[in-house]
Formats: C-alpha cells, sequence, structure tokens
C-alpha cells in the first residue's frame, strides 16, 4: 500500500479569504515505511506574506516571488500523487487549501475519504495528551532537532516516521515464521535422531546408609 504523506506551508488560515498555499512537501510511504521518494516545491501566492505568517515558516514574500505559482505545479503535484492516499497532521486544513487551488484553476477536487488525518489517529490512540508533531516526535524518539522553523518537505518526512510508528512500527506487517516454516521446523525437529544413554547407577552405598541412618536418629519430633 502505497500513501502519500504530505505538509503545506500556507499564507495564513482561511484560502475562503484570500490566504494561498506557499509549499508543499509529500513523501512516499509503502506499507507505512517511509520510501525516500519525495516531491517539494516553494509556490508564489501571488499575493502579500503577513508578517505573523512568515514568523512561523520563515518565507518572505521577496523569496517567493522567484518561484512558479501553484498553476504552474499543479500538473507535477498531481502526476505525483497519483491515486494514492494523502496523509496530513489536521489533514482537513491541508485539504482545504489544496482543494480550493485545484478547485479554482478548474481542476477535480480531491475526496475527504482519500485523507488520512494523523492528528486523529493520535488522539484516538494517547486521548488528553499532546499531539503536536513535535510531541509525537519527543513520544515516539524521532529526532526532530533541524525543525527550528516549519518546513513542508521536513515536517512531511518527520510525520511518515511518525505515522509508521502511530499504525504500529515496524514490525507491522512482518511475518518473522510463517506457516510454511512452522511445519518445516517441526518436522525438522522429529527427524531427527534420537540419542539414547545407559541409565545412571542411583544405588546409595553402604557408607551413605548409614550416614542416613545417623541423620535421622538426630531429628526431633519427625513427621513420620
Amino acid at each position: 500500500m502505497r500513501e502519500i504523506v504530505f505538509d503545506t506551508e500556507t499564507t495564513g488560515f482561511d484560502p475562503f479569504n484570500g490566504d494561498r498555499v506557499v509549499e508543499i512537501g509529500c513523501a512516499v510511504v509503502e506499507d507505512y515505511i517511509p520510501t525516500g521518494e519525495i516531491y517539494h516545491t516553494y509556490i508564489n501566492p501571488e499575493r502579500n506574506m503577513p508578517k505573523s505568517a512568515e514568523q512561523i515558516h520563515g518565507l518572505s514574500e521577496e523569496f517567493l516571488k522567484t518561484h512558479p505559482t501553484f498553476s504552474e505545479i499543479v500538473a507535477d503535484f498531481r502526476d505525483f500523487c497519483g491515486d494514492m492516499n494523502l496523509v496530513a497532521h489536521n489533514a482537513e486544513f491541508d485539504m482545504k487549501f489544496i482543494n480550493w487551488e485545484m478547485k479554482n484553476l478548474g481542476f477535480s477536487v480531491y475526496p475527504a475519504t482519500r485523507a488520512v488525518d494523523t492528528l486523529a489517529i493520535s488522539r484516538r490512540k494517547y486521548p488528553g495528551a499532546s499531539n503536536t508533531l513535535d510531541a509525537l516526535c519527543k513520544r515516539f524518539s524521532i529526532d526532530n532537532s533541524n525543525r527550528v522553523k516549519h518546513g513542508a518537505l521536513l515536517d512531511a518526512e518527520l510525520l511518515a516516521e511518525v505515522y509508521l510508528e502511530l499504525m504500529g512500527g515496524r514490525q507491522t506487517g512482518l511475518s518473522l515464521v510463517t506457516e510454511d516454516s512452522k511445519s518445516n521446523e517441526i518436522k525438522a525437529t522429529t527427524d531427527q535422531e534420537k540419542t539414547y544413554r545407559n541409565p545412571r547407577p542411583h544405588a546409595a552405598s553402604e557408607e551413605e546408609i548409614l550416614r542416613h541412618q545417623e541423620f535421622i536418629k538426630n531429628i526431633e519430633k519427625p513427621l513420620w
């Protein structure tokens, strides 16, 4: 099973009020294990960058002006995603922005059924605990020391590792012993030639019998 773990950075919280996507980072996982395949792009939002958003991800308006617009990357992005499920932390937020951008360009949107929300999964597994990406990295001993600011690709790669742990860790789907190997092991054991040893002598010597008799004479109030 191949899936896309992805993250976005934006100019704000609401695409319906003019906020836009400025960065997309994707990492492919297969059976929950990262494959090393990535997709990453910065995007010119064609609008100003609020200082509050820039403080979070560090992407300035001047920097983003040198990069392609969403209309210029949408075909490559859709090709990369194919028909795979889309995994995100607080997936509703990221899907809302991606779908707004695609709908605005006349493309069909991704249905909610394709989204996997790791935030919802972590809340079910650890109710009442902090389930931010940083908190989950700490819980699973995943090194996030490079996460000084939010970055879509780094966050997607960290989330891919978190997703693996949320779904059971690296032993998920791993069958160490198959039924055939069990049968072969049993057969090999039963087919082994048995080695018989002559019984060892166990009768007590005269000296041992006398010492035992002397010993029991000295026992006070024996049970027998």
